[in-house]
């Protein structure tokens, strides 16, 4: 089958530079897009200042109309037992002020019932901005799985409602490729692309170190990417997602995409 996958710089990828320079990065190494994040992942982080500082903004603007880079997705909008979506109607308008198509949506409620009302509302919220709402599955999260996820999805019944498969948590939450294959299409609008260590430490605290610092290049660890790409559609978006904290000390954002995204087009190439 030939593939015509477009590849997107995630945001974690070069975590350390602002979204102005990541999306310059992304041009200069050759992806088609980029991710960037809006809102903390964790209580963490502290806040992004794109949502509230007009200069930066324009800054990102600038540097997406001089590359011609696209945004393939935001992050992140954590959907919790108290969520208001109302709460992200600013964090919508930036992504559509800025051309973006995708959002990350995390599932932190492990009431399903009340998360798939929570995903429907920001799915039509999302809708008014021209943006989807990919919910991502992750091992620690209440939604832990792919078939999770899909049944939350197909409970909304939004048509811009999409289902996010990361490889590293595809791979921890004991995922298969008939669970892509038997995913409808229309639900999977990009995919996320890295490789990660066996053995692991399966503990929350363990996933999340690795999820968010520790992620391996394609081909330098165990999972089975290669099979997991040819079960998506041939024209999904790769995120490529490679967050390496240790390797950013003596290696530098630039190199660190480049390297990424070379392993990762040997990886569809091969």
């Amino acid at each position: 089958m030939t593939q015509m996958h477009l590849f997107s710089l995630a945001f974690l990828t070069t975590h350390e530079v602002p979204p102005d320079e990541a999306v310059r990065i992304a041009a200069a190494t050759g992806y088609d897009l980029v991710g960037l994040r809006f809102l903390p992942a964790a209580p963490t982080e502290p806040p992004y200042p794109i949502l509230t500082d007009p200069a930066l903004e324009a800054r990102v603007k600038a540097a997406l109309d001089e590359t011609g880079i696209g945004i393939a997705d935001i992050e992140i909008a954590r959907l919790k037992p108290d969520t208001q979506v109302e709460g992200f109607r600013d964090f919508l308008t930036l992504g559509q002020r800025l051309g973006a198509k995708n959002v990350l949506v995390a599932g932190d409620d492990p009431d399903h019932a009340r998360l798939t009302e929570t995903f429907a509302a920001f799915c039509d919220l999302a809708a008014d901005y021209g943006l989807t709402g990919d919910l991502e599955f992750m091992p620690w999260t209440g939604v832990k799985t792919l078939p999770e996820a899909q049944a939350i999805v197909t409970a909304a019944g939004r048509s811009n409602g999409g289902v996010l498969i990361d490889g590293l948590h595809w791979d921890r939450a004991g995922g298969t490729v008939e669970q892509i294959r038997n995913l409808p299409p229309e639900m999977i609008h990009y995919a996320q692309i890295c490789d990660g260590p066996k053995p692991y430490d399966p503990s929350d605290a363990g996933l999340i170190e690795i999820a968010r610092g520790a992620r391996l290049l394609p081909g330098d660890g165990g999972i089975d990417l290669k099979d997991m790409v040819e079960a998506l559609p041939s024209d999904t978006v790769l995120s490529v997602e490679i967050p390496q904290l240790e390797k950013a000390k003596h290696m530098n954002a630039m190199a660190r995409a480049i390297e990424a995204l070379e392993r990762t087009k040997s990886l569809v190439a091969g």
